[in-house]
């Protein structure tokens, strides 16, 4: 018994050896949007601006915000300041096995993010957007989507469809 319980110790041990060997995709190590927009390092830990739900694509989403977004939602600061990145997750969603009539985060199909930057996104209202799908950027066509979706629904509000839940 003895011998049996060493050698599940050493095989879980060279089992983690392993696969601590094997690369992780990073922010940086993911090729750039179309835009130039690059998934920022560290994303996962900015602040939550709001949740949000879209029921005709049947997801539940967080909006985040780096510390410049932050400040100009808390101050109600419009336009953004350059250098406000906001990023989207989205899920895809699911009911809960535990409470009826309640959903869930199922599969996440893209993340998206907006990057503020006046001379560099001039032509899109001061934004380059990106949007990425299993970790690769979406082709140039869904890109051109972007920007004449959020003119048409949200120009008076700097291009901007979410607003801040404190």
């Amino acid at each position: 018994m003895r011998r049996y319980i060493t050698t599940v110790v050493v095989l879980l041990a060279a089992t983690g050896v392993l696969y601590s060997a094997l690369p992780v995709a990073t922010a940086a190590d993911i090729a750039a949007a179309p835009t130039g927009v690059t998934v920022p390092k560290g994303y996962r830990d900015w602040q939550v601006i709001a949740p949000s739900q879209r029921d005709d694509n049947d997801e539940i989403r967080v909006i985040l915000g780096n510390n410049i977004a932050m400040k100009a939602f808390r101050t109600n600061t419009l336009p953004f300041p350059d250098g406000t990145i906001l990023a989207k997750l989205a899920w895809k969603r699911v009911a809960s096995p535990e409470f009826p009539k309640t959903f869930v985060p199922g599969v996440a199909p893209r993340i998206e993010f907006m990057v503020k930057n006046s001379r560099k996104y001039a032509s899109t209202g001061g934004w380059g957007f990106g949007r990425f799908i299993d970790g690769k950027p979406a082709d140039a066509q869904v890109h051109a989507t972007c920007f004449p979706c959020h003119q048409a629904n949200v120009k008076g509000h700097d291009f901007v469809f979410t607003r801040y839940a404190p």
